[in-house]
């Protein structure tokens, strides 16, 4: 298969092939061509050159329809769903004309119950958050019963034993004879579940290997080259002053399939950088609006930003105090899709050197998106490229870059290493832990356990809209949080040795 663009070729003479029944991993950067080709196989994208051979015949696939005509689903690391309409409507789309909507809500409800992605058929696609439109995805795929069923990065909406329990399924669903392909940056998810995988670097392949006789780091050697720089260790640094103070923070809900926000409290110290874990849909998306402004219904103590009442201000004053936010969708509200990089720069710049009296500085805007693709190595075209034209992962390495630019006092991240690969989730991270070094209070709101068990020096869960006790990851296992995810704490908290109140920060 070859297929190219105007400023790059994603793929470059890719040749693969998947059995009956096996589980099959495609492995890569972002940008080495892995979702273009799944395109290709869905029909959603059309190769300028090479076949394909379906069950031993030639097929050429014109379009996702035909696709699952076939039987091939295909669960989208940036979804394809319309926002105005509902949950059944949109997996209505995918099938035939006709479908009984009543009939199908019930399979939709089976299903997610099942498999554990629970869904309410008529909720609109716009209130849900980004892991519960992957819920979506993913049940969508499984409803059509495929053959060969493609997964972009299909667990992080999930916590740890969830994800056991899909495992699980997956098995089953290969061992009824349907083939999987299977894309995810958590290296060792596929070293526990997949049979075989393809290895792709820069549009051509580069490797084939059985990632159960592989490690982490030799799978991670395959898929950059090299090992990763080790990063220099953090410069011990003394928690400082409270920058962010959340207290009793009461939301009821802003629609009908919204989660409300249950008496939260979260204080946030210079030098610090604290988690938050949970299940997609539990309060994150409603917590993440409350402090970036766009939801001012808090009362104005109830958000304090440097001892400022804030809970009513918008976002502008609040960048103003130096608060900088990367919001979990990267397309619509981290990036206009149509607009150019240095024109997105301008989405939170706007004051000097960007903007002075009211006119934009093209030349300053221009160089310091230039500055953001060279040192984070964004692999873009230049600042002209479109936003939408960038891997997501590029484009989340911007964004992160963009928001950094500001020289925040207050840092917020949701997902910060969503779908994006291991070599970029380090840079990420490393930019993250300087930020911390430098006196800066972070939030993370992640729903990879590994990253903030990783990056966090406290860890909240939050669950049905209540935020647990603040705990030190050194002093809390995985399947503790694992068990707080489903709101299984104490009033009290965790015990006493992992527990650790607010107020008692050095």
């Amino acid at each position: 298969m070859c297929k190219s663009y105007p400023a790059v070729i994603a793929n470059d003479h890719i040749s693969l092939s998947v059995a009956p029944g096996e589980i099959h991993a495609v492995l890569g950067e972002n940008g080495a061509g892995k979702s273009t080709l799944m395109k290709i196989i869905f029909g959603a994208v059309q190769p300028d050159s090479g076949s394909m051979q379906w069950n031993g015949q030639e097929v050429r696939i014109s379009n996702p329809q035909a696709a699952r005509r076939l039987g091939i689903s295909m669960v989208f690391q940036h979804f394809s769903l319309f926002d105005s309409l509902t949950v059944a409507e949109n997996i209505a789309l995918g099938l035939d004309a006709g479908t009984d909507m009543q009939q199908l809500a019930e399979q939709i409800r089976q299903t997610g119950t099942t498999y554990g992605l629970e869904l309410e058929p008529h909720r609109y696609i716009h209130t849900l958050s980004v892991g519960e439109r992957q819920r979506v995805e993913i049940v969508r795929a499984l409803l059509t019963r495929p053959q060969l069923l493609i997964l972009d990065e299909p667990t992080s909406v999930l916590t740890p034993q969830a994800v056991q329990k899909l495992f699980v399924t997956l098995r089953q669903i290969a061992a009824e004879g349907c083939s999987i392909l299977y894309i995810s940056h958590k290296l060792d998810e596929i070293r526990e579940l997949c049979h075989s995988a393809t290895v792709m670097r820069m549009g051509k392949v580069t490797g084939h290997c059985d990632p159960r006789q592989e490690t982490a780091a030799s799978l991670s050697r395959l898929m950059i080259g090299d090992t990763q720089a080790q990063h220099p260790a953090s410069a011990v640094i003394q928690v400082g002053p409270v920058r962010l103070q959340v207290q009793r923070l009461n939301l009821p809900k802003a629609h009908a399939f919204a989660t409300a926000l249950d008496n939260i409290s979260l204080t946030l110290r210079a030098g610090e950088i604290t988690g938050i874990a949970g299940v997609s849909g539990n309060g994150q998306q409603e917590l993440l609006a409350a402090l970036s402004g766009e939801d001012r219904r808090a009362a104005p103590d109830m958000i304090q930003i440097n001892d400022v009442p804030v809970g009513n201000r918008g976002p502008a004053a609040r960048r103003a105090l130096k608060q900088s936010l990367v919001p979990e969708e990267r397309l619509g509200r981290g990036a206009v899709p149509e607009l150019s990089l240095t024109d997105n720069m301008l989405l939170s710049q706007q004051t000097a050197p960007f903007v002075q009296r009211g006119m934009i500085n093209f030349q300053q805007t221009m160089q310091a998106a230039s500055d953001i693709i060279t040192r984070f190595r964004v692999k873009a075209s230049g600042p002209a490229a479109l936003a939408r034209s960038l891997s997501g992962g590029n484009l989340q390495k911007f964004i992160v870059g963009r928001e950094i630019l500001h020289e925040p006092e207050i840092f917020i991240v949701a997902q910060p290493t969503w779908g994006v690969d291991i070599g970029a989730a380090a840079q990420i991270h490393a930019e993250i832990r300087q930020l911390r070094d430098r006196g800066c209070a972070v939030l993370v709101i992640s729903e990879e356990l590994d990253e903030l068990f990783e990056l966090c020096d406290r860890l909240h869960v939050i669950a049905k809209g209540r935020l647990s006790p603040a705990v030190r990851t050194e002093t809390v296992s995985r399947e503790q949080i694992g068990l707080w995810m489903s709101g299984l704490w104490s009033e009290n908290g965790a015990p006493a040795s992992a527990a650790e109140p607010e107020h008692t920060h050095a």
